[in-house]
């Protein structure tokens, strides 16, 4: 596995618009700690299923977690998958339909899917919640042992992978920039809104500050 760089290879090669594709860990990284979502593919029974879900980073691994009776977790253990994290960043608006265009940040990544033994399975989950809101598995009750039981962890090395990102204006033909068209990007941005409590919550439990200072772009390290 290379300390800088993820893996080039036919499969994660970008051929079209060649200057988007990106490789370095870094880059990548970034865009993985940005969100907790993914998606997953594989195939069960030589069909194709794609599966939003849950993921997070630490080191050099990518993990994703679910039911240990689900039968997508089970068909993708020890088999090969795609997993792509993806931010939408804007619109852009050319003045031609072809030309139109979106901002992104994208990273996808191949590998076999390796299953987490119950031996480490609970420091696994606790870097999944502290990965999602530093902090909190402290907070939380002890987990029970069904409920480790009942909680199957997928993970795979980050090596073979590419990220590929637009950024800017639209790229219109060149005898378009004079048509009295309007043309830009609209931008898309992820806020965070004020955390509403459950209304079971007892009136004497306060706001905690780990939830008060929740933030995208956190990893474990």
């Amino acid at each position: 596995m290379d300390e800088h760089n993820l893996r080039n290879t036919n499969k994660t090669r970008v051929i079209r618009n060649p200057s988007r594709g990106i490789y370095d860990r870094e880059t990548a990284y970034n865009i993985i700690d940005s969100t907790p979502m993914c998606h997953v593919a594989y195939t069960i029974d030589s069909e194709p299923y794609l599966t939003p879900t849950f993921q997070w980073r630490k080191g050099d691994w990518i993990y994703w977690h679910g039911s240990s009776a689900s039968r997508f977790l089970k068909a993708a253990e020890s088999t090969p998958v795609a997993i792509n994290i993806f931010q939408f960043d804007g619109l852009v608006l050319a003045r031609s339909g072809l030309h139109h265009s979106a901002n992104y940040r994208s990273v996808t990544l191949f590998g076999v899917a390796e299953l987490i033994s119950d031996d480490t399975k609970e420091e696994v989950l606790k870097d999944f919640v502290d990965n999602l809101i530093p902090g909190r598995w402290e907070t939380l009750r002890e987990m029970r042992l069904q409920e480790v039981r009942a909680t199957m962890i997928l993970g795979m090395p980050i090596d073979e992978g590419s990220v590929k990102i637009r950024s800017g204006q639209p790229v219109d033909d060149s005898e378009d920039y004079d048509l009295p068209i309007w043309a830009g990007v609209i931008p898309f941005h992820t806020s965070i809104g004020k955390p509403i409590p459950d209304p079971a919550l007892s009136p004497k439990i306060n706001l905690p500050d780990h939830v008060k200072q929740f933030k995208l772009d956190k990893s474990v390290d």
